[in-house]
């Protein structure tokens, strides 16, 4: 696949899984990231590239320091996996318009919200 103008590579789209601003050079391929088709899987894709290292964190420290089953531990990952998945694909359009605002560019208006994004 042929990389777009702007493309920030790996530690640059690392900063912005996080939630960092991008320099100028990168506009064109944050409008890309946010707007053109599959802007849904790749916010998804960027919020679980942020909350998998810290889940595996948490899931070595609870295993370690808190005197629970296995299983209880597995489940609680599963647990937070799942409700910050649920949350940022059910608020993923207030996500976009928030990081297009903080990079500057316009917020699309969307016809099939029935309301123009924020």
């Amino acid at each position: 696949m042929a990389r777009l103008a702007g493309d920030p590579g790996v530690g640059g789209w690392l900063r912005f899984a996080a939630g960092f601003r991008l320099p100028a050079s990168n506009q064109d391929w944050v409008r890309h990231e946010l707007t053109d088709a599959g802007w849904r899987g790749r916010t998804l894709l960027r919020h679980l590239a942020v909350l998998l290292p810290v889940c595996a964190i948490l899931a070595v420290v609870a295993g370690l320091l808190v005197p629970a089953p296995i299983w209880l531990i597995v489940m609680t990952i599963v647990l937070i996996l799942c409700g910050s998945v649920f949350s940022v694909a059910a608020y993923a359009d207030d996500l976009r318009a928030s990081r297009l605002r903080q990079h500057g560019l316009q917020v699309p208006d969307d016809p099939d919200l029935g309301r123009p994004a924020h």
